[in-house]
């Protein structure tokens, strides 16, 4: 399966009509949260509305600048992988929507314990087998390519990290930090 992984839109309807080509190449679309532009919540719907419109097979949580009763929204378009094991064409999927505290001032930022705990149905299932598995974690792993900030620092989540080399899933998508791409 071909994947159209989308991240951190925060309100901008406008970026996700210029991935027209690569929603109609993609078998299915993995976004990461941050549906809302900073402190604007109105902004998340239109977001949710138009990717649901771009493609039907969506999977989703919610970030830090998104409210935590926005993923009711997610929820009712069907497409939350929050605290979810859902299964697709042989692949299971997993999420955590979120970020840890950083600068305080998101409306959604949550321990790691939180974050680990939307993971558990993985570590409570009887497979031992997870490679099969894609992770859609808005906060970033500790220690990667994916939670570096300017200095060098890693912001990510270690108890993430360790969830991760214990499972070893497939693929994890991670969002939230702007500076970082991998």
């Amino acid at each position: 399966m071909k994947f159209l992984v989308i991240s951190d839109i925060h309100g901008n309807e406008e970026a996700l009509d210029k991935l027209d080509p690569q929603f109609a190449q993609a078998d299915g679309v993995l976004f990461a949260g941050d549906f809302t532009r900073f402190k604007h919540p109105e902004t998340g719907l239109p977001v949710l509305e138009k990717l649901t419109s771009k493609h039907d097979t969506l999977f989703c949580v919610i970030g830090n600048c998104d409210e935590p009763d926005f993923i009711s929204q997610i929820e009712e378009k069907d497409c939350s992988v929050q605290k979810a094991l859902v299964f697709h064409e042989g692949l299971a999927f997993i999420g955590s929507g979120g970020a840890t505290v950083f600068q305080n001032d998101t409306p959604n930022e949550r321990t790691e314990e939180d974050i680990v705990s939307d993971l558990a149905l993985v570590t409570q299932a009887q497979q031992q087998d997870w490679s099969n598995l894609i992770m859609i974690i808005h906060n970033p792993p500790k220690d990667t390519k994916c939670d570096t900030v300017p200095g060098g620092f890693h912001v990510g989540s270690q108890m993430t990290t360790e969830l991760i080399k214990k499972i070893q899933p497939l693929a994890v998508i991670t969002g939230h930090i702007h500076e970082s791409f991998a």
